[in-house]
């Protein structure tokens, strides 16, 4: 089992650039895996975690409906906001500038074959980032992502994720609002759940900005803790 990642920071890029890399990473896994079964060969398959900033993007996730995007065509184009349907799991998503986007892309048969497991522990990852800003995030029944006073008259989303998985390699991820514009989920209905707020990191905190070389370094140091695993190798800009 291999446990190493190559981590990548893309930087800002493109949905849909982004989107086509990782069914590139995704495919070639599946191929090793493929080929291994074929040819009864044991090569290694990789992993890879991504981190990338996205200009404004609302996504809508295979099971969503389309009625929780609230603008037209023509609304998106004015607010310099593009908008695709994809292939995870959820309902529909903002990513935009000073939102970190993780994408893990695992061969799950390197750590466990559990995708209820694997969601849990993404979900760890941020509680456990959060903690270390003073903050108390926690889950929400039946609702996958990370949510400030759940069970409360205030209860507000501050991470959102959605995954897919096929021979247990993985792709998509996560996006926890660190220094994120709120007034663009004001265009849907995020993740298809009326009546619930969404906020940021820097309006939790009440400051201007986070630094968020140093919200990916302590997401990636809980993310290596609870997945045992440890870089390989690191790349600043990937494709």
């Amino acid at each position: 089992m291999n446990k190493q990642i190559e981590l990548q920071d893309l930087g800002s890029r493109d949905y849909k650039d982004t989107w086509d890399y990782q069914e590139s990473l995704f495919k070639r896994i599946i191929d090793i895996k493929f080929s291994n079964r074929r040819e009864n060969t044991c090569i290694e398959t990789s992993n890879y975690f991504l981190f990338v900033e996205h200009p404004h993007v609302y996504t809508l996730g295979k099971s969503g409906d389309m009625s929780n995007l609230l603008i037209n065509e023509e609304q998106l184009k004015a607010k310099g906001a593009s908008f695709y349907k994809v292939n995870r799991g959820g309902d529909i998503t903002y990513h935009g500038p000073g939102q970190i986007v993780g994408y893990p892309i695992l061969d799950l048969e390197n750590f466990f074959t559990d995708i209820h497991k694997y969601l849990r522990l993404l979900e760890e990852m941020i509680i456990l980032t959060l903690a270390e800003y003073g903050l108390k995030a926690e889950r929400s029944k039946g609702e996958t992502g990370v949510w400030l006073d759940v069970d409360t008259p205030f209860a507000r989303k501050i991470c959102a994720m959605g995954v897919r998985a096929s021979r247990w390699v993985t792709m998509h991820g996560f996006a926890l609002n660190v220094n994120a514009n709120l007034g663009y989920f004001d265009n849907m209905i995020p993740c298809g759940i009326r009546g619930k707020a969404v906020t940021s990191l820097n309006v939790e905190l009440g400051k201007k900005e986070v630094n968020e070389a140093e919200v990916k370094e302590k997401l990636l140091k809980h993310f290596l803790q609870l997945f045992e695993a440890e870089i390989q190798s690191s790349v600043s800009s990937g494709f």
